[in-house]
């Protein structure tokens, strides 16, 4: 029963901010170049609440995404925390398949989803990525950068979960994709 009700009532950090679960998406099998930053963030998005794939950060994993017995496993256990998330954050700098494949359920899920990138670094973004209306992108340079972009995203998504009752008060408006 206890279970039951925790999945009803969003749990609370000590300030009385509601504890989000939170998907991180980085490239594994299309490289692992980026697995340093993946870490960065992630670490980073703890302060918001639960990261549910902290394992893209693991800079141990190897391009063989050998983090579950077999595909299937993986597919299945990513996709029910990508259910059971409340918003999305994703780095594609470096192309992956996966990541466009997870970032298509996020929106047909109708997940908050944001995008980041580091332009000039040898690859395009994606027009289906750059040119979705479900999606907020943003350019970075570097982490402290990608940090800032990712605690406006959230306290946007905060705001729009939690709208204030004062009237006159509009920093409830909806997320608007960059």
């Amino acid at each position: 029963m206890i279970e039951r009700r925790q999945m009803m009532c969003p749990q609370k950090n000590p300030d009385g901010r509601e504890v989000l679960k939170i998907y991180f998406a980085g490239s594994i099998r299309g490289g692992r170049r980026d697995a340093l930053l993946y870490h960065e963030m992630i670490r980073y998005l703890r302060s918001f609440g639960q990261v549910l794939t902290e394992h893209v950060g693991d800079t141990a994993l190897s391009e063989k995404g050998d983090d579950g017995p077999d595909d299937r496993f993986i597919h299945d256990r990513d996709m029910a925390w990508l259910r059971a998330c409340d918003l999305v954050v994703t780095e594609v700098t470096l192309p992956s398949l996966g990541v466009g494949y997870e970032i298509g359920w996020a929106c047909a899920l109708e997940k908050p989803v944001l995008s980041l990138y580091r332009p000039g670094q040898g690859n395009l973004l994606s027009a289906m990525i750059a040119g979705s209306g479900a999606i907020t992108t943003a350019a970075y340079s570097n982490v402290e950068e990608a940090k800032e972009i990712i605690q406006a995203f959230i306290e946007r998504i905060r705001r729009r979960r939690n709208p204030s009752k004062n009237p006159l008060d509009k920093s409830n408006d909806p997320v608007r994709p960059a």
